[in-house]
């Protein structure tokens, strides 16, 4: 299975009772484990118990000596204190988990949800903006937000004050998603406390930090990265050149989601990023009817079935040796091709490597000898 940059060699598998959930969530909360290293070192190791078993050796031979993995109490704290908030985790490959993040290569391998979860089946548009925004950037807001869901369109936010709440209030009754910078059971800010509510029983709110962690500031551009890669586009409403909200458009440029910016006058400084975002390439955005004209009529994609894995080759030795060659190819793209475990792979070139039929070299590559 391939999630962003990462080819796992065998298909992951997604957590399917409450001891593999455990187990996730204890590689994703330990010490050192980002995002996008989580996938990194279950690509290397074939799975998530082989993954965490192999930590403190990893941490080793990075020079940390004291190393401990997250702790299965801890761990079970969370799962408790998630459904005592009425939340719900979705696992990175479980049939509910927002099929729209799986390609990205930090996506995130656990998120607390509470809400209506069909709404991660339907297209979205993100709405990002200035929390002190101008009467007439929330009156856009409100307008877009609302067409947009009338439309079809699910409208993401981060439920901040200002631009995303404008957002969030016209599409409570379309579908609408708060994605949250502190744990699921945290209102921030504490003036939309009502809307937190709101979206809990009308909409869905989604985080990807423990329960109970109050926002700290590394969290909201983690935050933004869930917002764009949801939707099909992000639409920015009011946002200065040094801002989140422009944070959030490159993070969707990354991932290859559609930019579009509202203009604004150019002695505005709540209106800088929008307008450098347009010189930069991002479609302009007068009204809704821009949007459709951008994005085409609204399509629902059906999420598709998981593909059964090619079966492995009967002689992985010699279909290990006729993949190689006299150039060094990296061993990633080798255990994906073989489409064997890593482990298996790992014992068969170290036979082969005795043997001197195959050399390694830096960088984890390797060929014929």
């Amino acid at each position: 299975m391939k999630t962003g940059l990462f080819s796992y060699p065998t298909p992951f598998t997604p957590p399917t009772t409450e001891e593999n959930e455990l187990l996730v969530l204890r590689l994703f909360r330990s010490r050192r484990i980002g995002a996008t290293t989580f996938h990194r070192v279950i690509a290397e190791h074939g799975s998530v118990a082989a993954a965490f078993e192999a930590l403190p050796e990893i941490a080793r031979s990075a020079g940390v000596t004291d190393y401990s993995p997250c702790s299965e109490a801890a761990a079970l704290a969370e799962l408790n204190a998630g459904r005592k908030a009425d939340a719900r985790l979705l696992c990175f490959g479980a049939p509910d988990y927002p099929q729209a993040l799986c390609d990205l290569p930090d996506a995130p391998p656990v998120l607390w949800a509470m809400g209506d979860l069909g709404l991660l089946k339907r297209p979205a548009l993100a709405f990002v903006g200035a929390r002190s925004a101008s009467s007439l950037g929330r009156r856009m807001a409100e307008g877009l937000a609302r067409e947009a869901g009338e439309a079809g369109y699910v409208v993401v936010s981060g439920l901040a004050r200002g631009i995303d709440a404008e957002a969030h209030r016209a599409a409570l009754t379309t579908g609408t998603i708060g994605v949250q910078g502190g744990g699921i059971d945290v209102v921030y800010p504490k003036e939309n406390k009502a809307l937190h509510a709101d979206l809990a029983a009308q909409g869905l709110r989604l985080s990807e930090n423990p329960v109970g962690m109050p926002p700290q500031a590394r969290h909201f551009p983690q935050r933004n990265r869930i917002i764009s890669g949801l939707a099909r586009a992000t639409i920015v409403i009011e946002a200065a050149t040094k801002s989140g909200s422009l944070l959030t458009a490159r993070n969707a440029l990354d991932q290859g989601r559609e930019v579009m910016a509202v203009p604004g006058h150019p002695m505005d400084g709540r209106v800088g990023g929008c307008n450098l975002l347009i010189r930069d390439g991002a479609t302009l955005i007068r009204d809704f009817a821009d949007i459709a004209e951008a994005l085409g009529p609204v399509q629902t994609t059906p999420v598709p079935a998981p593909e059964a894995p090619p079966a492995a080759p009967e002689d992985p030795v010699q279909a290990l040796l006729e993949l190689l060659g006299p150039s060094p190819v990296l061993e990633e793209h080798v255990i994906r091709d073989l489409r064997i475990d890593a482990a298996s792979f790992a014992q068969i070139l170290t036979e082969l490597e005795l043997d001197g039929l195959v050399l390694r070299h830096a960088g984890s590559r390797i060929s014929l000898a």
